[in-house]
């Protein structure tokens, strides 16, 4: 079984030949193309887990990467694309937009293998969620089914929605039965078999019950219940052999017990949750019969499939909540990927138009960051952009955002700021990048440096996100052609 399918698109034979060769040894299914006409015609015939653009024509022509994103079939496909580390001037590639990762030329092995590992990582996680997602909303839809299909629902339990917790569900469950069977005690009873103590999580007679502990051994019909499975109805429980000690110890304690008949309904929520729901008569009161327990048991039935439905609905969102955040989150760093930031930028713009406030973009570059990646590894520069990601979290306040805009270059939004709090900020996180020893092994440390541009909207020759980025980037390169470690705006 391989590690994953790769795609290689190299004009050069030589070239697409080594990297596949290099790829197989290390257990991918490599293939290479050679032009966008057989990129394309091999992509309608079978889908990669990753396509490397290392034909640098392809790799920056804005068509074909649109063409790859706007595919369906090849949304969780990654796309690495290659690029001369001087492209832009400062030593780092530009990552094109529809581009996942960029891999510098000429090729390294070692950092190839990272990204293509990276990618895959972040591919199967996204692949994980979704899987996920679609189970939960299959068990939803049929817990749906069967609450729809029972009638008894509707009638005792129409306060029951998936907004409700278990809990409430409960509470209701044991209010409506003893109102429909004209009984005065009935309680909702969680335990498993062989538990000493049970907890009564709801009781009919007495609203304010939660969570009241019990000993299941003066209950003999619970733990009959608990461990059969199966419903157990008793009668006349004061002649009835099932409560033969439990009467005896009546007796011993001088109790006055008023039972006439019980009857006890196990249920399962899941492998940790099971109860009963327990019915109780006194002297006064009829014997519960078996059509009571047949009622109770299809009540049971609809609670259950209802705390289900409900558990599923949140599993659901919880499942949604995760893949939004794979989807806008820089797998690396866990801050925001550049798609989000672009997204976000346009939105912070929209409301500063909207509210004449100002808005600062902070462009921020690690110095020298080749230097760890050449001594210490590519893993260790993974270790260090992690923890730079972090301290942006900590620096920053709830409102700004902060998004990995490719490599080692950071973006931190400051609303409603001015371009002078803007500065006064990233003079505080350069001394705090400065200041911070990034640890890239076991027992050695690393002090950086940033260098940060600032430009902020609205000011003069800034009207769209693409000029407030130029403004940021021309400070950027002040601050590393006037020594580095510096903030410019």
């Amino acid at each position: 079984m391989t590690d994953g399918r790769v795609l290689v698109a190299e004009q050069s034979p030589v070239l697409a030949g080594a990297i596949c060769w290099f790829l197989r040894e290390k257990g991918y299914d490599a293939s290479a193309v050679s032009d966008e006409r057989e990129l394309f015609s091999t992509l309608a015939k079978e889908t990669p887990d990753v396509i490397l653009l290392g034909d640098e024509r392809l790799a920056h022509d804005d068509a074909v990467l649109g063409q790859l994103r706007r595919d369906a079939r090849l949304r969780d496909v990654r796309v690495i694309v290659t690029a001369p580390a001087n492209r832009n001037g400062n030593g780092t590639p530009v990552l094109p937009a529809g581009a996942d990762d960029c891999v510098t030329t000429p090729i390294r092995v070692p950092e190839l293998l990272g990204r293509i590992r990276t990618q895959l990582r972040a591919t199967s996680e996204v692949r994980a969620a979704r899987s996920a997602l679609r189970q939960a909303t299959t068990e939803l839809e049929r817990a749906r089914e069967d609450a729809v299909n029972n009638r008894r629902l509707v009638d005792i339990l129409h306060e029951v929605t998936g907004e409700l917790s278990a809990t409430e569900i409960y509470r209701i469950l044991a209010r409506r039965v003893a109102r429909a069977l004209e009984i005065s005690h009935c309680s909702v009873v969680l335990g498993q078999t062989g538990d000493v103590v049970g907890t009564v999580v709801a009781a009919a007679e007495d609203p304010s019950v939660t969570d009241l502990e019990v000993r299941l051994d003066r209950y003999p019909e619970i733990l009959m219940a608990l461990e059969s499975g199966r419903a157990v109805l008793v009668q006349e429980a004061t002649a009835h052999p099932l409560f033969a000690q439990v009467r005896e110890l009546w007796e011993r304690e001088g109790r006055a017990v008023e039972l006439r008949s019980v009857a006890t309904i196990p249920f399962s929520i899941d492998r940790r949750r099971s109860g009963v729901l327990f019915l109780r008569t006194e002297r006064s009161e009829r014997s519960l019969t078996r059509d009571d327990v047949e009622f109770g048991e299809v009540v049971v039935r609809a609670a259950v499939a209802a705390i289900r439905s409900a558990q599923a609905l949140e599993t659901t969102r919880a499942d949604n909540r995760r893949l939004e955040a794979l989807a806008t989150t820089d797998p690396l760093t866990k801050v925001l990927n550049r798609r989000a930031l672009l997204e976000r930028l346009t939105a912070e713009m929209d409301r500063s138009r909207r509210f004449g406030s100002s808005l600062s973009l902070l462009l921020l570059d690690v110095d020298h960051f080749k230097e760890v990646n050449d001594t210490a590894g590519h893993l260790a520069g993974d270790s260090v952009l992690r923890q730079l990601g972090e301290l942006l979290e900590e620096a920053v306040r709830k409102v700004d955002i902060v998004a990995r805009y490719g490599g080692e270059e950071f973006v931190i939004l400051l609303p409603e700021t001015a371009v002078e709090g803007g500065v006064v900020f990233a003079e505080r996180l350069r001394e705090s990048v400065a200041n911070r020893a990034f640890q890239v092994g076991s027992e050695r440390l690393v002090h950086l440096t940033v260098s940060i541009g600032i430009a902020s909207f609205a000011s003069p020759h800034v009207m769209s996100t693409e000029d407030l980025f130029a403004r940021a980037d021309e400070a950027l390169y002040r601050a590393k052609s006037g020594g580095r470690n510096q903030v410019r705006a």
